[in-house]
């Protein structure tokens, strides 16, 4: 791409479309609140997911392994409440689990183009296939919140910066594959589920974002569809 594309590209990736400071270099965990009593109104279907006593009713044991639950994944009030926020991210992680190793059984993300990257917002899930067969994947993935939704369609990576970092966040965002006007696939250190989401970019831990980093080059397509849940 020419200097003024690429100076834009860059502009854009610095100005707010991606993860922000704190995140992006994986803040510490919130201090634990204090256990609440109240039994939130998801209480079962988070003691099942938790491997609790499914009684519906709260507990001190029941409160510290939500509030465990929260820290890990930066849910906050951390407070052991089991609510609609908390209970979504378990939901997510269920439906992710099931789909295996057969991310496009629904056969939305092309299988004509040769080697591409899909990216199933619905389920914020990513893989690499080649044709119909899976090359990398599936991996959890943390897209754009709202207001800053990850953008759908076909799109190509257009340009690689593997130590990129934000000029006016200073935020680190290793293993940048840029696709789409600043949204990119990056590694970030928090926890793919935190919510409520990144500034547009496709947030990977650090592993997948290596191994995108060598099975993708400039040029490659990449498919993003669905809707991410509270989008």
């Amino acid at each position: 791409m020419g200097d003024i594309g690429r100076r834009s590209a860059i502009a854009l990736a610095v100005t707010g479309l991606l993860t922000p400071l704190t995140l992006a270099l994986g803040a510490a965990p919130a201090q634990s609140a204090s256990c609440t009593t109240q039994t939130g109104p998801y209480q079962k279907q988070v003691e099942k997911f938790l491997g609790r006593p499914v009684d519906g009713k709260q507990s001190a044991a029941d409160c510290k392994a939500i509030q465990a639950f929260q820290t890990k994944h930066g849910i906050t009030p951390n407070a052991g409440f089991a609510g609609a926020v908390t209970w979504g991210v378990m939901d997510l992680m269920n439906k992710q689990k099931a789909v295996g190793d057969n991310p496009n059984a629904d056969g939305k993300c092309p299988v004509n183009k040769g080697r591409i990257a899909c990216v199933n917002l619905t389920l914020q899930l990513s893989w690499i296939q080649d044709g119909k067969k899976l090359v990398y994947g599936p991996v959890p993935v943390r897209t754009g919140r709202d207001g800053y939704e990850t953008r759908t369609g076909l799109k190509k990576i257009y340009w690689r910066h593997i130590d990129h970092v934000s000029s006016i966040y200073h935020v680190p965002m290793p293993y940048s594959q840029f696709f789409d006007g600043g949204q990119a696939f990056h590694s970030v250190g928090v926890s793919m589920w935190n919510p409520p989401g990144s500034h547009g970019c496709a947030n990977m831990t650090k592993t997948d974002a290596k191994k995108y980093w060598s099975l993708l080059k400039n040029g490659d397509d990449v498919f993003v569809y669905g809707r991410k849940p509270g989008t």
